[in-house]
């Protein structure tokens, strides 16, 4: 079965589909967020994150090593500007969309990361996103340390071992395991999560309208994952698209493990189908 996952309006997204790894992840994240705010302009976001990015360059001009340019960005961005985390922000939509954390100043790790990223690289400094397990950080290679800055907690900078033995503390995962996590996470990397946080909390608030936007973009992502087939047909259904649901379920049929097909697929694809009748 053929999966109709165009984003005509995405220019940016539709750049990450075809593998391009040059992509601007504000443009992907505004795309993002014009999924739930339709209509939205960007120009707004754009000129903030252009005048923050200003204004941190003249802050770092006299900033003496690699430490106090980091320490310089937080001060900016969660000191004059008021960008934090906050845990209640975990359940909240609009926490990963990056306007409104900027109208808010409140985000989970993810969304802050990507405010930093921005206004750092109008900035000048070469900040990356590292997908770190439970918690999303940026790094920088400084030219004698390796330093992580955490946009959740203020801005606050952690040395390559102390940022390990935190995560190790907070995730019970082994160092050996948690080391190759550190590595800068490509464009498509971030987005598959991103989109992921969205979908656990729409699914979770049983929105399920948004939660099918949400796995469209997953799905056209990563096309050839059951998972994400699957994930697309049960939204579907629950979103009331019916016919689609239908014919999507059957298709996951053919490649879904013995016990998918039993508890989950064939379950949902009969009800899907009583549904359909009754509607017709």
């Amino acid at each position: 079965m053929r999966l109709e996952l165009e984003f005509p309006e995405d220019a940016e997204f539709r750049r990450l589909l075809g593998r391009r790894s040059d992509v601007d992840l504000i443009l992907i994240a505004l795309e993002l967020s014009r999924d739930a705010y339709p209509g939205l302009t960007f120009d707004r976001t754009l000129e903030w994150l252009d005048r923050r990015g200003a204004e941190l360059a003249s802050q770092i001009s006299v900033a003496g090593n690699d430490r106090q340019t980091l320490l310089a960005m937080g001060r900016c961005l969660s000191g004059m500007h008021g960008l934090h985390g906050d845990r209640e922000a975990f359940a909240c939509p609009e926490s990963s969309y990056i306007h409104r954390v900027i109208e808010t100043g409140v985000g989970i790790p993810i969304s802050l990361s990507l405010v930093y990223l921005a206004v750092a690289q109008r900035a000048g400094i070469e900040l990356e996103g590292v997908s770190s397990p439970m918690h999303f950080l940026t790094r920088f290679e400084g030219s004698s340390e390796t330093y992580f800055v955490d946009p959740f907690n203020q801005g606050r900078v952690l040395k390559y071992h102390r940022c390990l033995d935190w995560l190790a503390e907070m995730t019970d995962l082994p160092l050996d395991e948690i080391e190759p996590m550190l590595e800068p996470a490509r464009p498509r990397e971030i987005v598959i999560r991103m989109l992921n946080n969205l979908k656990s909390v729409y699914v979770q608030q049983d929105h399920w309208e948004a939660a099918w936007k949400v796995q469209r973009r997953l799905t056209a992502l990563q096309p050839s994952q059951y998972d994400q087939r699957r994930d697309l047909a049960l939204v579907a259904l629950k979103s009331q698209r019916l016919g689609f649901a239908v014919d999507l379920l059957n298709d996951c049929l053919e490649h879904a493990p013995d016990e998918d097909a039993e508890a989950i697929i064939r379950f949902h694809r009969d009800a899907a189908e009583r549904l359909l009748s009754q509607w017709n």
